[in-house]
């Protein structure tokens, strides 16, 4: 397995109280497969990845709890000097706001370079010639006449490229997409997904790909954990999850997405809105807004039930944290 994730716990200290942003995630992702982790706003996905990237903000954060295994080595047991060489070099990460995440008054030739100089120990010269062989690699036009360019002189598109880029410099096992498309419009999201599919395949990377939108992971996905609250509510191979979800979540998430079959009609919201996390309901923490709630579920928190049943994993990846997980699936 390439990476573990293993009851993770991480906490935010503030002056209103403690919030638990992520609360027991275990998963699991091996070379060349894609999980996509799949939540709103504030359900502890960019967290989970923060915390695996070592580069969570500490404090006000706090990992309270856990292991984070990465090619059978505890993460969370290293020092920062160790810490600092895995990044980059060994898994590396695609941020949401490109333009935030580069540097504006380098060139993106000088910001892909330095990953060589530092991490190579290359010339200037010969990093200079990697960074224009990688912006090639991911189709950049004219990248030659462009590598002294700076970020501002690129598109949307063109800098979440460059992002790619820079993860792919030292060709880590590991890559953390947060929400990679999410500023960018629906062709361009298309163009970055086969992308990152294409490269992923030919690198046999393996790549988290954190998301709200359910339709940007359909074709590229192996498997889904979904999560709530800083919990995982349930995981399954993709086609498990479109074809029949077996938590009421998921299947509000499923519902949410337009339709063209129902060209006019209102978009389904799920009522509510996401817990505090400083005062987590008890039981399950979805229960005020789950149509099928009952006491059991506002006084008993569910565990991660073993799903089984008609088009179901055979292999028990497939769980769902639903005190009615036969209900559910069989309302499908």
């Amino acid at each position: 397995m390439l990476l573990e994730v293993r009851d993770l716990h991480v906490e935010f200290r503030t002056r209103d109280g403690v919030a638990k942003a992520v609360n027991g995630v275990t998963y699991s992702v091996d070379a060349g497969e894609t999980l996509a982790v799949l939540g709103e706003s504030g359900s502890g996905k960019s967290v989970t990845a923060q915390a695996i990237m070592g580069i969570l903000d500490i404090p006000p954060g706090r990992i309270t709890g856990g292991e984070i295994l990465f090619q059978g080595r505890d993460l969370l047991q290293l020092g920062e000097d160790e810490r600092r060489k895995v990044r980059g070099a060994e898994m590396a990460m695609i941020f949401q706001d490109a333009l935030s995440s580069l540097n504006p008054v380098l060139s993106v030739g000088d910001q892909l370079g330095e990953m060589f100089l530092v991490h190579r120990g290359m010339s200037k010269k010969d990093a200079r010639a990697k960074a224009v062989e990688l912006m090639d690699r991911v189709r950049i036009p004219a990248a030659k006449e462009r590598v002294g360019q700076y970020p501002h002189q690129f598109s949307g598109g063109m800098r979440q490229r460059i992002m790619i880029a820079m993860a792919l410099a030292l060709e880590p096992a590991l890559i953390i997409a947060d929400e990679p498309t999410t500023a960018l419009d629906v062709t361009v999201q298309a163009q970055v997904m086969d992308l990152l599919a294409e490269l992923q395949r030919e690198y046999h990377m393996g790549l988290i790909l954190i998301t709200h939108d359910l339709g940007v992971v359909a074709d590229v996905a192996d498997k889904i954990a979904v999560m709530y609250a800083g919990r995982i509510v349930e995981t399954a191979p993709v086609h498990d999850i479109y074809k029949a979800p077996a938590h009421p979540y998921t299947r509000g998430l499923l519902d949410s997405i337009p339709r063209l079959d129902q060209k006019g009609q209102e978009l389904y919201a799920i009522k509510g809105l996401p817990p505090n996390l400083m005062a987590i309901p008890p039981g399950c923490a979805f229960n005020p807004r789950c149509p099928r709630a009952q006491d059991i579920c506002r006084t008993d928190e569910p565990p991660l039930f073993r799903v089984e049943g008609p088009g179901t994993a055979e292999d028990g990846e497939r769980r769902s944290a639903c005190h009615f997980w036969r209900e559910t699936l069989r309302d499908a």
